[in-house]
């Protein structure tokens, strides 16, 4: 069973849906959540994810208690209806964390695909690093998609045999969709072009109309386009709308299926972003990315010099941006940056592993260090595993 609630989610567990579909050995069953309504009805077709249940939880302006209840009883009644071998959860949303708590109230193993993220600001992002390391408690497949990622789980004391390093799915989802080539990029001009996602809780409110304000300052100079897929939350509306609607130089379009949303991280010169998977993406096509926010779970791609955390100031995210956009020196040297999260065989990995855990039969849920049913104990991570260093 994968369970996915969000874009970024389905856009992550696609693949690993796909290389379960292509087994013999698998029958995967998705569950969706609904947390992210519209954004997730686009999608699901698009990548050829069949949904076997829809929770349809949500509601106008809920608060993150209310959410989290109904997940955890919809969720826990859907596992216990098809009673699956392994549930499959992805990041730190809501849905992963309740997901992966009814999978453990329900004596069912859980997998987390991109385990071991951190900033170490347990509130900071908002509650998605709460989340990751909740899960991390619970689950018993920690798939991490870079070594530093899996350093930190063995550091809290996950048994290093039930940490498997894999990549990231996210590339594999990006290389697979602009193979397919049918998406289409949503800039207009031949102008710079900059690519602009905004959207987190903790920068929503007057921090994401002072940095609406600055972008509104990039886009004067008269030699860029900007392309804003607008977020749907009505927080993220209010606050860049005012700012950037009706600029000349300003694309505001609704939020992209995710075929259009690579054609145009493809056609991009720049990306500013407060989003996690965007900062693994754009790295992989060679696109400096602008991080706006104070912390990162991907350090990864800032220390490879592909990405740049800039902060939330508005006048140092214009600043930033400005050098990259005048300094061709200086963009060279982050377009051409090594890319660190995976080969685009994430999924293959993981899906290996899996395959390789239940040869002898069903996998028991509870502490680390359970036997497979024969008393064997589990694989010892070679299998499936990626080498960041290959």
């Amino acid at each position: 069973m994968l369970l996915l609630g969000t874009r970024p989610e389905a856009i992550k567990l696609a693949p690993v849906a796909r290389a379960m579909a292509a087994s013999s050995l698998f029958e995967p069953m998705v569950v969706t959540t609904g947390q992210h309504r519209e954004m997730l009805d686009q999608m699901l077709g698009l990548l050829g994810v069949g949904v076997k249940t829809d929770l349809a939880v949500m509601r106008d302006r809920q608060r993150l208690p209310e959410l989290t209840a109904r997940l955890v009883a919809g969720l826990g009644a859907a596992i216990r209806t098809e009673r699956p071998d392994v549930v499959v959860v992805q990041g730190d949303t809501t849905t992963a964390l309740c997901g992966a708590l009814a999978a453990f109230y329900e004596r069912v193993p859980v997998a987390h695909v991109e385990a071991g993220l951190r900033t170490g600001v347990l509130d900071n992002p908002f509650p998605e690093e709460l989340n990751r390391r909740l899960i991390g408690r619970m689950a018993f497949w920690h798939f991490a998609p870079t070594a530093r990622s899996a350093a930190h789980l063995r550091a809290e004391g996950v048994p290093a045999e039930q940490v498997i390093t894999t990549g990231n799915t996210v590339v594999d989802n990006l290389l697979w969709v602009l193979r397919e080539g049918t998406g289409r990029s949503a800039f207009r001009t031949g102008a710079r072009r900059v690519l602009l996602t905004l959207h987190r809780r903790e920068n929503q409110g007057h921090r994401m109309r002072a940095m609406g304000a600055a972008l509104r300052q990039l886009a004067d100079r008269g030699d860029v386009e900007i392309v804003l897929p607008l977020h749907r939350s009505p927080a993220v509306r209010d606050a860049l709308l005012p700012e950037l609607a009706g600029h000349p130089a300003v694309t505001v379009v609704e939020p992209l299926d995710y075929l259009d949303f690579a054609a145009t991280l493809a056609a991009c010169d720049l990306v500013l972003t407060d989003s996690g998977g965007v900062q693994e993406e754009a790295p992989s096509l060679g696109k400096p990315a602008l991080v706006l926010r104070t912390t990162t779970e991907r350090p990864e791609a800032v220390e490879a010099g592909a990405a740049r955390l800039v902060g939330t100031d508005p006048q140092a995210i214009l600043a930033a941006a400005v050098r990259l956009l005048d300094d061709r020196a200086e963009y060279g040297r982050m377009a051409q940056a090594r890319h660190p999260f995976g080969d685009g065989r994430a999924a293959e990995h993981i899906v290996a592993r899996l395959a390789e855990d239940f040869k002898g039969g069903p996998v028991r849920a509870g502490r680390s260090g359970a036997k497979e049913d024969d008393g064997r104990p589990l694989g010892d991570g070679a299998s499936g595993s990626y080498d960041p260093t290959a």
